[in-house]
């Protein structure tokens, strides 16, 4: 894994993000085609919504600076990374694809950070233990946004928030937009060369 990672990648600085350096793929078929039996390749692209939500943590240290972190479906680590440099006490990035495993400790070591991984499915389980839930990117799809939703319900942490690029499966309520972004992004996926993405924090439901 970690050979075909980096064989299908390629280091770069984000202009969205310069403290930050991932390896990306810079053509979407050909790492596609290849990752075609397993999971897609999520983790070779730095999506709007991850992008957006890093974003906003670098510009808000404080939010966590010396707190624990988890980034849900990380993918390429990206928030985790800016996470992690913004001074979380402890960062755990779960996803369910071993490549993107992968992809996240080699983008992690590349940046000069640490963050501990997890493989597998947390949606149906109950939240680790975390003062802050991070999520990019994640309602791609009818059924993941709801599973997520689910999920989010039952964290119990100070802060939740979400990056999204304006998806169709977006939650309507229980979040409130909190800042917005103009962000470059892969022409090849998502048809343009920016996307406006939104930052979504969740509001805790009212007592009683």
């Amino acid at each position: 894994m970690h050979t075909f990672v980096l064989g299908q990648t390629r280091l770069t600085t984000l202009s969205f993000l310069p403290s930050i350096r991932l390896h990306l793929a810079d053509e979407v078929i050909p790492v596609w085609e290849r990752s075609e039996r397993d999971a897609p390749p999520f983790w070779a692209f730095a999506w709007a919504g991850g992008q957006a939500l890093a974003r906003y943590l670098l510009d808000h240290p404080e939010l966590v600076s010396g707190r624990s972190v988890l980034d849900l479906a990380s993918g390429s680590g990206l928030v985790a990374i800016a996470a992690a440099q913004c001074g979380a006490a402890s960062v755990l990035a779960t996803e369910i694809d071993p490549y993107a495993i992968e992809a996240i400790k080699l983008n992690a070591a590349a940046n000069g950070v640490t963050v501990q991984t997890h493989l597998g499915d947390v949606l149906d389980d109950e939240p680790p233990a975390a003062q802050v839930v991070l999520a990019g990117d994640v309602f791609y799809s009818r059924e993941m946004a709801a599973a997520v939703l689910a999920f989010l319900r039952r964290c119990s942490s100070e802060l939740v928030l979400v990056g999204d690029p304006r998806r169709a499966y977006a939650p309507s309520e229980g979040f409130e937009r909190i800042a917005d972004y103009e962000v470059p992004v892969n022409r090849d996926i998502e048809d343009l060369d920016v996307k406006q993405a939104h930052v979504l924090r969740a509001v805790p439901p009212a007592a009683g």
